[in-house]
């Protein structure tokens, strides 16, 4: 695929400014804000029973942070009071164990990852606790399949590395934002380059062998040349992966509460070019982009183990078991989790709940939403065509016996005009660079009409 920032159509500079490039970012389809209380809540062993198991992802989620980033809005608290994570991962243990009963004898892992919040800010013997979680309780053998783990500066400790490296992570993603002081406090994330670039060789001591940095552009105050400082400063570690965030203002964030005007067109104008930059640049120091956000270098060796790709990860067909109150897991019939907040008190009394209910308790579904024909349909073109390689279509017509093109005429006829196509692309349906540059607009256009009503009508707390 060409991925030449000059390949921007005069169909898109004409239309591209009427066109929001920064709605929604479309990590998974649908969107937790879609899901409901499920009423009868029906049995985890019901819902597996007919699933392929062989190939499951494991994702475990750990609700806890040493400092809540202003642009955060993830399923988190800062802190723990005292008991709180040893109860927390006492009912991770229940959980586990309920769920793996519930799977049956012939459930296999091919992946899994920590997530959170910060699974780094475990002490060392509780990230042991929490692989033997996965290993023991669940049957993932982390020695054998890609772990990815996410990290901060500030907790990745050389102990606490120490345990991730003797386990089995294959994948360390490192969430700096910025190199440059000023922009992480402006992004309300207090860290000092120091500190970022002491926990960087700390990882590399450790031996994982994928190292992961996330970036973000569009701080209030980042401009081309300071975001280029930060490219560089991550350039210099040779991280096997970069992702490169567009900064997003949510509701009951830090800075979602303080700056309500950041929305105008100015800033999206910013914000597409510092992408191009960035993206020029690591294009032009040996890396491959694989979707809008992740880049990858090309030179990376293979480990036998290949890590699964963080938030871009693309499960259209495998399932998805998660662990913890922020986790979600999927089926063909159903995606499911537990309740979802951004409010800090929300959130500590949905890990309150949590943490003392009964292993029973576990054994059944609670959040959820249904996945018809169409939704289905509509997740594996999302997850699919956001990928920078694009979507095989033979595969989508064998899984679902119809062309995208017969599926979804109108939306597909949108983004052609657009020129976010790839018109040169055989047997596949790919997206041209001004696309991938526009994925976080593309894909709410794919979002099914009763989907975009439950978002609406979702009561944000």
């Amino acid at each position: 695929m060409t991925t030449s920032a000059t390949a921007t159509t005069a169909t898109t500079a004409t239309i591209a400014p009427a066109i929001r490039p920064y709605q929604s970012y479309v990590y998974a389809y649908p969107h937790k804000t879609a899901y409901r209380p499920l009423n009868p809540r029906p049995s985890l062993r019901d819902l597996w029973a007919a699933e392929p198991k062989d190939s499951l992802s494991l994702y475990v989620h750990i609700p806890f942070c040493e400092v809540r980033c202003g642009f955060c809005n993830l399923f988190t608290r800062v802190g723990a009071p005292e008991g709180l994570v040893s109860a927390y991962l006492d009912a991770l243990e229940r959980q586990a164990d309920t769920v793996r009963d519930a799977l049956g004898d012939g459930a296999r892992f091919a992946t899994a990852a920590f997530g959170g919040g910060t699974p780094t800010f475990l002490e060392a013997a509780e990230l042991e606790r929490l692989c033997d979680i996965a290993s023991r309780r669940m049957g993932a053998d982390l020695a054998a399949v890609p772990l990815s783990v996410e990290a901060s500066p500030a907790t990745a400790t050389a102990d606490r590395l120490a345990v991730l490296a003797e386990r089995g992570t294959t994948r360390l993603s490192l969430g700096v934002q910025s190199f440059v002081d000023a922009e992480a406090r402006s992004a309300v994330r207090p860290q000092r380059r120091e500190d970022v670039e002491a926990a960087l060789g700390r990882i590399r001591e450790a031996g994982i062998p994928v190292l992961n940095i996330d970036l973000i552009y569009g701080i209030d105050g980042q401009t081309e040349r300071s975001w280029r400082q930060s490219l560089d400063a991550a350039l210099a570690w040779r991280p096997e992966e970069l992702y490169l965030y567009p900064l997003y203002v949510r509701p009951l964030t830090g800075l979602g509460r303080r700056d309500a005007a950041a929305t105008d067109a100015e800033w999206d104008a910013q914000r597409l070019r510092l992408y191009r930059a960035g993206r020029d640049h690591l294009l032009a120091h040996g890396y491959e982009q694989v979707s809008m956000r992740m880049f990858r270098r090309r030179d990376t060796p293979g480990t036998g183990r290949e890590p699964c790709g963080g938030d871009d990860y693309a499960c259209q067909t495998d399932g998805m078991v998660g662990l913890g109150c922020g986790a979600r897991s999927y089926t063909s019939a159903l995606h499911y989790s537990f309740d979802y907040a951004v409010d800090m008190r929300e959130i500590r009394g949905i890990i309150d709940d949590y943490t003392a209910r009964p292993a029973a308790d576990f054994a059944r579904a609670e959040v959820g939403r249904a996945m018809t024909a169409d939704e289905a349909r509509r997740r594996h073109l999302l997850q699919s065509v956001l990928q920078a390689e694009g979507m095989p279509l033979a595969g989508y017509r064998a899984r679902f016996g119809t062309d995208p093109a017969e599926d979804f005429p109108a939306e597909l006829a949108r983004f052609a005009e657009r020129g976010w196509l790839d018109p040169d692309a055989t047997g596949l349906l790919r997206l041209s660079p001004e696309g991938l540059a526009h994925s976080d607009a593309l894909g709410p256009e794919l979002f099914s009409p009763a989907v975009r009503a439950a978002m609406a009508e979702y009561d944000l707390k």
